[in-house]
């Protein structure tokens, strides 16, 4: 393995620009339609995943969702939208910050004007997360980056009883 140089470590802004932009559908809404661009990635970085992301009018960044393991944050760049938490609804906008520890209460966001919603997300990559989608009534679990979801109402407590 050849040694690192410093700017190995360094992703200019030209450089973001340069990334590719990822129009990603949401599978669980098709209205949740994100223009991400991974900046993690491209410095090597396995544990934790940031991305540049840009919701257009009228979509919603993802499905209303929480998460068991993982964490998250969002910096607002540009734009601003309805933040969806709980039950909750805020309107942000540039440099206000949210942050998800595991087990927060299911969030997302809308935006309904006509300047692009831009910000930064990130988290942690647990190996196993539990994804919560309470409007569907969906849990969805991802092992080891393979993903698959039931219907919360199918989902079986097992108690363990001692004999």
């Amino acid at each position: 393995m050849t040694e690192k140089q410093a700017s190995d470590f360094l992703l200019r802004t030209n450089d973001q620009q340069a990334l590719e932009e990822v129009h990603f559908i949401h599978q669980h809404n098709d209205n949740a339609v994100r223009h991400t661009r991974n900046l993690t990635d491209a410095l090597g970085l396995e544990d934790m995943g940031v991305h540049l992301v840009r919701v257009t009018q009228g979509h919603d960044s993802s499905e209303h969702h929480s998460h068991e393991e993982d964490e998250e944050f969002v910096y607002v760049l540009t734009g601003r939208a309805q933040s969806f938490i709980g039950d909750d609804v805020f309107d942000v906008g540039p440099g206000d910050f949210m942050a998800f520890p595991k087990n927060s209460p299911a969030h997302h966001f809308h935006n309904p004007h006509a300047e692009d919603f831009v910000y930064l997300v990130g988290g942690t990559r647990a190996p196993i997360d539990i994804c919560n989608y309470p409007n569907k009534g969906l849990r969805q679990f991802r092992v080891h980056g393979v993903r698959e979801y039931t219907d919360a109402a199918n989902l079986k407590r097992v108690v363990n009883k001692r004999r």
